[in-house]
């Protein structure tokens, strides 16, 4: 799978799209340049705010398991992939810069936890937030079991995360996982128009204060990644997991035997 990511500035405000046909699965480099663009963004004082969106009808249906089975799993290029794929991750929460993600439809695992690593989301009625681990046989990653907690309270986040529902838009903006939903054909304009308004403030003024709401959360990320990596690492090699990948891709409840 190849990726594209496109940068175009618009006063104040950078928007970033990345495309990773069909269904912008998230990988190892498609992380990494995530992150290096975000963090490359912080060393340009005209840029005060960013828009990150996507190309195509998901946001990010997931990280990239379509090599899972042969070790090859996220792309990565070492002996532990995810590990890698999660280094990437945590880069993304070292940015400086307000983010305002559009999110047009699926925003699945991965793809939910980088919905979640941006400041607010403005989703369509079409968007579908899903916590897919369960269903998977797997243990939440990306961070999630810490940040969805710290974003919709604790029951919100164990409903989404025990159950692996799909909340669409309507609820997602009850719960507070989305900021505003707007129509389908106004996803990325509205984004701009909620990313231009951070960006009229000072931007110093709104870096420190971006800062202090997010106080601890760089390194509640990175010890989070770090016990869910070792939860998954138990968990990858288990009958359930792999019946939990193949059931996906059958579309298919799983046959689980809790082994």
């Amino acid at each position: 799978m190849t990726h594209t990511i496109t940068v175009r500035d618009l006063g104040h405000v950078t928007e970033v799209v990345f495309s990773n046909p069909p269904n912008n699965h998230a990988n190892v480099a498609l992380l990494r340049e995530i992150g290096e663009t975000l963090l490359a963004l912080d060393a340009k004082p005209e840029c005060r705010a960013i828009v990150l969106a996507s190309e195509g009808k998901a946001f990010c249906a997931g990280a990239d398991l379509a090599n899972d089975e042969s070790g090859g799993g996220v792309g990565g290029s070492g002996d532990d992939p995810v590990r890698e794929f999660y280094d990437q991750a945590l880069r993304i929460y070292e940015a400086k810069k307000p983010v305002v993600a559009a999110i047009q439809g699926a925003a699945v695992g991965a793809g939910l936890g980088l919905a979640v690593s941006a400041d607010f989301r403005v989703a369509a009625p079409e968007a579908r937030f899903v916590a897919n681990f369960t269903r998977l046989a797997f243990h939440p990653g990306f961070a999630l079991s810490a940040t969805l907690p710290r974003l919709l309270g604790q029951q919100n986040a164990a409903l989404m995360l025990l159950t692996s529902r799909r909340i669409k838009g309507e609820e997602a903006l009850a719960m507070g996982l989305a900021d505003e939903l707007v129509p389908l054909t106004e996803v990325r304009n509205a984004a701009h128009k909620l990313a231009a308004e951070i960006a009229e403030g000072g931007p110093l003024g709104v870096m420190a204060t971006r800062r202090t709401l997010r106080t601890g959360l760089y390194e509640t990320v990175r010890d989070t990644l770090a016990h869910e990596h070792e939860e998954q690492w138990k968990l990858r090699e288990t009958e359930d997991h792999q019946e939990g990948i193949r059931s996906v891709a059958e579309r298919r409840p799983g046959n689980f035997k809790g082994r």
